[in-house]
């Protein structure tokens, strides 16, 4: 049974009942009519239909009748075989204007939505959300941006561009190029900014697998569920900020067109061709002058920017790893094997627990609850042995 007619056969039976009951005046019209939901004189008109047509007077005839606005089925059998005929592939306005020429008279809403049914015109996709332009923090540190961009830089070779600026004066504080954007070069570009000026804010960036974990592809980042990256931000106390959309990006998008734009006509110009070469452009001359030329005035003066002491911060920005010592006192890293020299604390460390760090020079250190072990160099070998705490 449709809804609709449920609705209503449970209507008449209520006003039934109530009605019953206002005629044995065990019920005044005002309590009928409360139990019915109604008003008193909505309750006097169903009496008076109920005792002309009787249940049949209470329906809806709206709910149960055809309108007779309702086009027949030939008038929209005519359009559809017009719009195959000689319109396949029209889209619906263009159609619409031609079926108004020709004496139709029906609105462009009603050809489209029959069109549509048909599977003649296919529906387009919803506009997008109305954005509006989001104004710049109003001071330096408040917001830093950070994103890459894979370009061919140099004739053949495509690098990612690593940017991380300010979001309040648009200065770039960290620039650089690498084979493949990822945690380390996040590390490497969050560290420059606050060897340079401080700690800032907050860090604004893409759902990049890096930076968030997203458990739905397109979907909400995971904030409880920290990556490496993650968890040193929140060991300095920066609030990290996911964007959704490339608009949302809005200012290091524009940013990173200037640079395709200009950057690999610089460097062919200055004829280099190997990473290493364009880094060093890109420090020395480069990113001086498009730090000139575009930065603007932060609203307010002042800055947001935390002093903070250096010593320690490559401790925090780096990758952590949990590890268990093997029995030979070795600990597998990769395609790495540790060799754990002794010490005067432990005997051994078999089946201990350790934390291996890998620091931005691809160095390696293990840590056995506060105390460093030992340090390793990019391929495993010892290079000092260490027990402070």
């Amino acid at each position: 049974m449709k809804r609709a007619v449920y609705i209503q056969e449970l209507r008449a039976m209520k006003f039934e009942n109530a009605y019953e009951g206002w005629r044995e005046r065990k019920l005044t019209q005002e309590e009928a009519a409360r139990l019915l939901g109604v008003s008193d004189r909505t309750f006097r008109r169903y009496i008076n239909r109920y005792e002309e047509e009787g249940s049949e007077g209470l329906y809806d005839r709206r709910l149960v009748e055809r309108s007779h606005r309702c086009a027949p089925v030939d008038e929209v059998l005519r359009l559809e075989k017009k719009y195959r005929d000689g319109f396949a592939g029209w889209n619906a306005k263009h159609f619409h204007s031609w079926y108004k020429k020709e004496g139709g008279g029906r609105s462009y809403t009603w050809v489209k939505t029959h069109l549509q049914k048909a599977g003649l015109v296919i529906k387009a996709k919803g506009k997008g959300k109305h954005r509006k332009r989001r104004a710049r923090s109003a001071f330096p540190g408040m917001m830093i941006h950070q994103d890459g961009s894979k370009h061919q830089w140099v004739p053949g070779k495509y690098w990612d561009l690593i940017v991380t600026m300010d979001d309040a004066t648009n200065e770039h504080y960290s620039m650089f190029f690498v084979e493949e954007e990822g945690t380390e070069s996040s590390f490497r570009g969050v560290g420059e900014v606050i060897e340079k000026k401080g700690l800032f804010c907050s860090f604004y960036s893409d759902r990049g697998s890096h930076y968030w974990y997203t458990p739905e592809a397109g979907g909400k980042v995971d904030k409880t569920k920290l990556t490496q990256f993650g968890q040193a931000l929140k060991q300095l106390n920066i609030d990290m900020i996911a964007a959704y959309s490339p608009e949302a990006r809005g200012r290091s998008e524009r940013a990173f067109r200037t640079h395709q734009e200009r950057l690999p006509k610089e460097l062919a110009k200055a004829r280099i061709t190997d990473m290493q070469a364009a880094n060093r452009y890109i420090q020395n001359h480069y990113l001086p002058a498009f730090n000139k030329e575009f930065m603007v005035k932060p609203a307010e003066e002042g800055s947001a920017f935390i002093r903070y002491d250096k010593k320690d911060l490559h401790e925090i920005l780096c990758e952590k790893h949990e590890r268990v010592v093997r029995k030979d006192n070795c600990v597998q890293f990769e395609d790495l094997i540790l060799q754990i020299p002794a010490n005067k604390y432990r005997m051994n460390y078999v089946k201990v627990k350790v934390q291996v760090r890998r620091y931005g020079d691809r160095s390696l250190g293990i840590y056995h609850g506060p105390r460093l072990l030992a340090i390793y160099g990019p391929s495993g070998k010892l290079v000092e042995k260490k027990c402070a705490a």
